[in-house]
């Protein structure tokens, strides 16, 4: 560099670029987990699915989901010995029961009866898409454990941080991917 000056205004523009190009701040999260509201378009077509649960109940489902707290996470994996990932979670549970359901997350997105955030219950599932909220595909789900006080928690095999199976609430990372709940148990 031939001055001070010019090193300043070098840096200065490069400061100046990087934060106009930083990524915009997700919106806020809403006061309470019923205002929740999809803004996700789903962009592919994927089929209709029925979910035959027979008379097994949701409760029993959510139970045995729940005893699996702590499994470890592994990417295409539905097996209990090496861990899962989101849908063989769901698959493992599921077929624990001999309820057959999809083995991909994007093939519940028409699976069961949409409900609204307020009126889901313990045993729903919930959709969400993958890390990028703007791709318009379901990517991960889990199954509704509690909504109490307006408080949504839900069971799922989540990768980051290697958690594994665990329990979450809406976090503002979740909000910002919500698809929508859908109910497969007609009790």
């Amino acid at each position: 560099m031939k001055s001070p000056f010019a090193f300043f205004c070098i840096c200065s523009i490069f400061i100046l670029q990087s934060c106009a190009s930083s990524k915009k701040m997700a919106p806020s999260r809403p006061s309470n987990d019923y205002e929740i509201k999809s803004t996700v378009r789903i962009k592919n077509k994927v089929a209709t699915r029925n979910i035959n649960t027979r008379n097994v109940a949701a409760e029993d489902v959510v139970v045995f989901a729940e005893s699996l707290q702590g499994v470890p996470y592994r990417y295409g994996s539905a097996d209990i010995k090496k861990g899962f990932d989101c849908s063989g979670f769901i698959t493992y549970v599921f077929n624990h029961f001999n309820i057959s359901v999809p083995r991909t997350s994007a093939d519940f997105t028409n699976a069961g009866m949409e409900v609204s955030v307020k009126d889901s219950r313990r045993g729903d599932i919930i959709l969400f898409t993958g890390s990028d909220p703007n791709s318009g595909t379901v990517g991960h789900m889990g199954i509704i454990t509690s909504n109490k006080n307006k408080k949504i928690l839900f069971i799922h095999s989540a990768s980051g941080g290697g958690k594994g199976v665990m329990i979450s609430g809406m976090s503002e990372y979740f909000v910002t991917r919500f698809v929508k709940v859908i109910r497969i148990f007609e009790e």
